[in-house]
C-alpha cells in the first residue's frame, strides 16, 4: 500500500490521501468512514463499472445514480440526473456523494458535489488507469459544453482518493493505453513539476513495458504513486491553474480540439492526448524549441507502447482552429500550447502563426 498526501495550502484546509493498494473496494466503507461523517452516501457510476463493482459499494447507507457510459454523456443534462437523485434521496449536507468509475464519472459526481447544497462531501474511487493517475486527483470538476471540453465546472477537492487496482484487471487494452497516454505526459514534464524526487519516468517506462508482460502489481502501483506524487506537487502550488498547474495540460490543446470536433466519440481521451503530445513534438521542433534528437526519442516512447499517434482522417482546419480557439485555456484571444523545450521540460507559449499550429493536422 502506498499513500500519496494532497497539501493544498499552509492550514492543510483541503488536505487528504490519495491511497493506492490492491483490494481497497473490499473494505471501501471503512476508510470512507475515517475521512467523512456521513451516514448517507450517493453512490453515482455507470452502467459497465456497476456490473463490475457496484455490489462492493452496495450497503444500507448507500443509493446509487448509474449513468450510461461514454463521454458523451458528460453534459449538463446527465449532471442534472445526479442532482435529481440527491434531491430524490433527500441527500443532506452533512452527506457525500461517491464517483465510482473513470474520469467521466469523476468529474460529474465532483461537479455535482461542489453545488449540491453549496457542497457536499466527495469521495473518489477510479477505476481506470487515467483517472487513477490523472482525473481523480486535483479537484478538477466539469462537464463538456458543445463549443468545448470542461467549459463549465468547478474547483473541489475531495476528502479522500482509493485507487484500487485490482480494478485495472479488466480494463481492456484500448483503455490501458489511454491511461498509459497521461503516464507519458508526465515523463515529458517532470522537471516542471516542483517534485522533491526525481522519478525519471523517461527511463521508468523502459522498465515498464515488463509489466505489459508480468503484470507485476508492485511496479504498477510505484508508477501510480509516481505520477499522483507529481500531480498532487503540482496542485499543491498552484490549485486553480493560475500558473504552473497548466503544465499538466500538455498535449491537451490538440486533445481538446480532436475530441469536440469527433463529438467524443472517435477517440478515447488518451488517444487525443497522444495524437497531441506528437504534434505538439513536431510543432515544438519546427519553432526550434527543441531538436530532433528529442523529437524522435519522445516519439518512440509514444510508438513503444503502439499509442495512436496519428489523425486518421482529415479535419476541416478552420473548425480544427476554431474549435481550438474555444478551449477553456486560450488567453488574449491566442491559442496556449504547453510547449516541451528540453527533455523533461516544457513552457507555457501562445501568440503561436495559424498556419504552423495547423501544419501537421
Amino acid at each position: 500500500m502506498k499513500t500519496v498526501e494532497v497539501k493544498i495550502n499552509a492550514q492543510n484546509e483541503k488536505s487528504y490521501p490519495i491511497i493506492i493498494a490492491q483490494g481497497l473496494l473490499d473494505n471501501a466503507y471503512d476508510y470512507i468512514s475515517r475521512y467523512t461523517g456521513a451516514k448517507k452516501f450517493l453512490v453515482v457510476t455507470n452502467t459497465t463499472v456497476n456490473d463490475l463493482y457496484g455490489e462492493k459499494l452496495n450497503n444500507t447507507a448507500s443509493e446509487f445514480c448509474i449513468l450510461p457510459d461514454g463521454e458523451m454523456y458528460k453534459s449538463m443534462e446527465y449532471l442534472n440526473k445526479i442532482l435529481d437523485k440527491a434531491m430524490e434521496i433527500k441527500l443532506e449536507r452533512k452527506d457525500a456523494i461517491i464517483a465510482l468509475g473513470g474520469g467521466v464519472i469523476g468529474d460529474m459526481a465532483g461537479f455535482a458535489a461542489s453545488i449540491y447544497r453549496r457542497g457536499v462531501d466527495f469521495i473518489q474511487i477510479p477505476t481506470t488507469l487515467l483517472a487513477q493517475v490523472d482525473s481523480s486527483v486535483g479537484g478538477k470538476t466539469a462537464v463538456n459544453h458543445t463549443l468545448g471540453k470542461n467549459m463549465i465546472g468547478t474547483f473541489y477537492q475531495p476528502k479522500l482518493v482509493l485507487s484500487d487496482i485490482n480494478t485495472l484487471k479488466t480494463l481492456d487494452e484500448r483503455q490501458f493505453k489511454t491511461g498509459l497516454s497521461e503516464v507519458i505526459k508526465y515523463a515529458f514534464i517532470e522537471k516542471n513539476c516542483g517534485c522533491e524526487q526525481d522519478f525519471k519516468l523517461l527511463e521508468f517506462l523502459r522498465d515498464f513495458k515488463n509489466y505489459i508482460k508480468s503484470k507485476n502489481p508492485d511496479m504498477l502501483i510505484n508508477l501510480i504513486t509516481a505520477c499522483c506524487k507529481l500531480k498532487s506537487s503540482v496542485v499543491n502550488q498552484d490549485e486553480k491553474e493560475n500558473g504552473l498547474r497548466a503544465i499538466l495540460n500538455f498535449g491537451h490543446t490538440y486533445a481538446h480540439a480532436i475530441e469536440n470536433i469527433t463529438n467524443y466519440q472517435k477517440y478515447t481521451h488518451g488517444e487525443a492526448v497522444s495524437i497531441g503530445m506528437k504534434l505538439i513534438f513536431e510543432l515544438a521542433l519546427s519553432l526550434g524549441k527543441i531538436d530532433k534528437a528529442y523529437r524522435d526519442k519522445a516519439v518512440s516512447i509514444l510508438n513503444a507502447y503502439n499509442l495512436v499517434t496519428e489523425l486518421d482522417f482529415n479535419p476541416d482546419k478552420e473548425i480544427f482552429y476554431n474549435s481550438m480557439l474555444s478551449d477553456k485555456k486560450v488567453s488574449n484571444g491566442g491559442v496556449v500550447f504547453v510547449m516541451p523545450v528540453a527533455p523533461k521540460k516544457v513552457e507555457i507559449t501562445n501568440n503561436i502563426d495559424k498556419k504552423l499550429i495547423l501544419q501537421g493536422i
